[in-house]
């Protein structure tokens, strides 16, 4: 007679066969290799066409090329940079701003100053630069012959600035920490709810099947819960993975994300909270199936579930924008809500590492109790065929 299985084997065993099952699905393979190839062409795409263009302006400057780096300084100097092309005459600059090769054509005057030629009309930014480079150029030769030099001059007044001394400075990575931050929520969601009901459907297909009385012949129902629940969270957990190097490196390669640090940290913190919040919904998500015989009755125990999820990612989504504000700081320590909302504050970079810790722990403790509770309503429903069996009859109240 075989030595019966220790308790870590039995999870195991049942955790491979979880896993394999899901990953040797060809639909699985198929899908998850379009959804890669969307991810990345999509950051490469948006790459190509969002911020890898030259939006510069154009400026043809006729004869004396003088005005040529002055222009170019007023515009760095604005924000408004220019791209200035010498033009031989002013029958050729006129033909190119026809054929809209340049935005304008600067025609010196003898008196310092200048016909612009253009299309139809001239940007104010674009107008401001022109002005202010002609207005320098003038001043510099005024300067000139009245017999001071310019360059000593502007070091003088160079030494003039004014520093400004921000309470609330700006983020410069405030744009890319945003976008991270709706990626996590948005992915967390549909990875939690998603995998959670493949955890019900499971439970239900071997219930309906019989093969569930096989197994609890020689497992205990918290390690059948718990293999099945590791098996398939780890199928997500792969494919969260995927989906987050996959989406982090195109973002890195492209340039689309400069904050490696924060990027790197923000998909750690998330494949961490991803395990977290798929365990405390798994073993109720498996309580839920082990409640009905038919897999189209799963809804019926599983929508407090789905709500509850449903909630929570409407609390993340409205805390994107004050990732710091009292909602998100409060609900971010209540389980389970700090799966989808920690990730969020992580990536906002306003989570200090007490509340990780705090909160990890809390979740912990919270999805230990419930697989507890999870594995006496999975033992007293699961071999109940027929009616579905409600919360209240499960509980034993």
């Amino acid at each position: 007679m075989s030595a019966p299985l220790s308790p870590v084997r039995a999870i195991g065993l049942v955790a491979r066969r979880e896993f394999l099952t899901q990953v040797g699905k060809k639909s699985f393979v198929i899908s998850n290799v379009i959804i890669l190839l969307a991810i990345v062409g999509g950051i490469v795409a948006y790459s190509l066409f969002s911020g890898g263009g030259d939006d510069r302006a154009k400026i043809g400057v006729v004869g004396d090329q003088a005005l040529a780096p002055v222009l170019v300084a007023a515009g760095d100097a604005v924000g408004t940079p220019v791209e200035v092309t010498a033009i031989d005459s002013e029958q050729a600059g006129r033909e190119r701003v026809e054929n809209g090769d340049l935005d304008v054509v600067l025609i010196p005057g003898a008196d310092g100053s200048a016909t612009a030629v253009t299309e139809s009309e001239i940007g104010s930014g674009l107008r401001a630069v022109i002005d202010g480079a002609v207005m320098q150029r003038a001043q510099t030769e005024a300067l000139t012959a009245q017999g001071v030099d310019p360059a000593r001059l502007a070091e003088e007044a160079g030494k003039a600035v004014v520093t400004v001394d921000a309470l609330d400075p700006p983020d410069p990575e405030k744009g890319q920490r945003v976008a991270l931050s709706v990626a996590v929520v948005v992915l967390l969601y549909m990875q939690i709810m998603m995998f959670g009901m493949y955890v019900a459907m499971g439970v239900v297909e071997e219930k309906s099947s019989r093969v569930v009385e096989l197994l609890l012949s020689t497992l205990r129902p918290l390690q059948l819960l718990w293999g099945k629940v590791i098996g398939i969270g780890a199928v997500g957990l792969l494919q969260l993975a995927a989906y987050g190097v996959a989406g982090v490196g195109a973002g890195l390669a492209t340039g689309t994300l400069t904050v490696t640090g924060t990027a790197l940290g923000v998909l750690v913190g998330t494949l961490g909270w991803f395990v977290l919040g798929f365990a405390f919904f798994a073993v109720l998500y498996a309580a839920a199936g082990s409640m009905v015989s038919r897999q189209e009755d799963v809804n019926a125990t599983a929508s407090p579930l789905m709500v509850l999820i449903v909630i929570m990612f409407f609390s993340a989504f409205s805390s994107v924008s004050d990732p710091d504000g009292t909602v998100s700081n409060v609900l971010s320590w209540i389980p389970p809500f700090s799966a989808i909302l920690m990730p969020l504050r992580i990536a906002a970079g306003v989570a200090s590492p007490t509340q990780v810790v705090g909160t990890v722990a809390l979740m912990l403790a919270v999805t230990a109790a419930l697989s507890v509770l999870a594995a006496k309503i999975y033992q007293r429903s699961i071999l109940r065929i027929g009616k579905v069996v409600s919360w209240k009859e499960a509980l034993g109240r």
